[in-house]
């Protein structure tokens, strides 16, 4: 615990640095694309229009009961959930390889190794706010038009955020040793999407499946964004069981991630 509390500090002593250096890393990324950062924004669009085409257009899916009486229309569901995937996918893969892709400029710096992976899921998280804006628009155009119950979105973002930088902390400090975790950590993520519920509903199997798949933390934060644009209920409160799951799943892989950090950031520079 003792090397999580020392990243935590890190993070919040160079906060102002996260931040400026994720607005660079997002312009610097497209600067010769004549769209630029829209990029961020186009590809996620094109990604959700294909699921639809495929998984609720051809295959004529019916609409999703999201609870006892209340169905809608499965572009809705699917837009509710893969928001929150592209964020997780996209600031996982950069920040699994911010640390060996910028070794180069270890020698040089003088902030903390733990501030890397952090600007970097950063970057993402500005493309996350303006897809949750499209998304509030396109749902309040709609006439599905938020609720009180919406309030709790700031908690599951929150909550997104400590889990994505949790996972780069092992993941950045592994990719680094061993360059061929990065090429494994796509590979499962990949598998994720279609274990996770964002493209099918998971009350379709029966049990021990549907319990073994809710140890995927995801699950969790996809049910809390769909009860947050849906209005369906404080999903942090009402199964607060999972909650709990939730947060101590993130303490354990955040005191892992900062032990493996601390330990090995000194060496870095040896892996150029």
């Amino acid at each position: 615990m003792k090397s999580a509390f020392i990243v935590i500090k890190e993070q919040i002593e160079n906060f102002y640095l996260i931040r400026r250096l994720s607005l660079y890393e997002l312009k610097s990324k497209h600067k010769s694309n004549y769209l630029g950062t829209a990029w961020e924004v186009i590809n996620p669009l094109i990604q959700i229009l294909i699921y639809w085409f495929v998984f609720g257009s051809i295959r004529q899916r019916a609409d999703i009961e999201v609870a006892p009486g209340m169905t809608v229309p499965f572009i809705y569901w699917l837009l509710g959930a893969f928001i929150l995937w592209n964020f997780f996918y996209q600031a996982t893969i950069l920040g699994s390889k911010s640390i060996y892709s910028r070794l180069g400029m270890l020698s040089k710096m003088n902030f903390p190794m733990s501030v890397i992976p952090n600007f970097a899921i950063f970057s993402q998280f500005y493309i996350h706010l303006i897809m949750l804006g499209i998304t509030i628009i396109i749902f309040q155009v709609s006439g599905y038009y938020l609720s009180i119950y919406f309030i709790q979105i700031f908690y599951f973002i929150f909550a997104s955020f400590c889990l994505i930088f949790a996972i780069a902390l092992i993941t950045s400090t592994f990719s680094t040793i061993i360059r061929d975790v990065h090429m494994f950590i796509n590979a499962v993520l990949r598998m994720v999407l279609y274990l996770s519920p964002i493209l099918w509903q998971i009350t379709i199997l029966e049990e021990p499946l549907i319990t073994i798949l809710k140890l995927n933390p995801l699950y969790y934060l996809i049910e809390g964004y769909r009860s947050a644009f849906f209005g369906l209920d404080w999903y942090f409160i009402e199964h607060w069981q999972y909650t709990l799951y939730f947060w101590g799943l993130v303490i354990v892989l955040l005191s892992f991630g900062s032990m493996l950090h601390v330990k090995f950031r000194r060496h870095f520079i040896d892996y150029l």
